[in-house]
């Protein structure tokens, strides 16, 4: 079992330093982007399922309360969080549309929506980044395995190239954190380090 606890570590560990060494321009870019979206009024959106549902959650409270600084609210929403629209959607239409008729509800055009999915293939998320689309709504994904239905799908899909879910998991609340702190820093610390959005190097 010591091997066990030491092993998982490690592994998590390795999956985080493949993926940003993948991915580090583009997180860059697609982050800039959506933090330039926050300071233009719009809001970010996210839906996901289980854990995902729980790191959508974690990710708004960020925003909303803080990071780590002082400074005002941001607008963030986890798509996940109301039971009584989860209920009655899910009742009266089907669960595949709890994260649908949200987005319909409360997103416009300009917004981020984040949609998170170990599998790539959570049917409510797709039919979210589907009507988002629609909408004019800015799409990323949190992806996990080869990225499935989702990766194709989204206009920004973060791939972490792992089978096991909990691995995953762990590298999507990572990047929800950074989010988080490179939003704050966009807005109210740092912009000195910014160049205007769309200038500049890849960092």
């Amino acid at each position: 079992m010591r091997e066990l606890i030491y092993y998982s570590f490690l592994e998590s560990a390795d999956l985080k330093r493949a993926f940003i060494e993948e991915n580090r321009d583009r997180i860059y870019r697609v982050f800039l982007e959506v933090a330039q979206r926050i300071k233009n009024g719009n809001k970010l959106l996210l839906c996901g399922n289980g854990g995902s549902a729980a790191d959508c959650q974690h990710i708004a409270a960020e925003l909303v309360g803080r990071f780590s600084i002082e400074r005002r609210g941001l607008p963030a929403i986890a798509l996940t969080t109301d039971t009584s629209i989860l209920t009655a959607v899910a009742n009266d239409y089907s669960f595949d549309r709890i994260f649908e008729r949200q987005v319909e509800a409360l997103g416009k055009e300009g917004d981020v929506l984040i949609g998170i999915s170990t599998s790539g293939n959570s049917k409510n998320v797709i039919r979210a980044v589907e009507k988002a689309k629609e909408m004019g709504i800015l799409t990323v994904g949190f992806l996990g395995k080869d990225g499935g239905k989702l990766a194709s799908m989204v206009d920004h899909p973060f791939i972490v190239k792992s089978f096991s879910t909990p691995r995953i998991q762990e590298v999507h609340i990572t990047l929800g954190h950074v989010l988080c702190d490179f939003i704050e820093k966009f807005l109210f610390s740092y912009q000195e380090y910014f160049p205007p959005f769309g200038e500049g190097e890849d960092r």
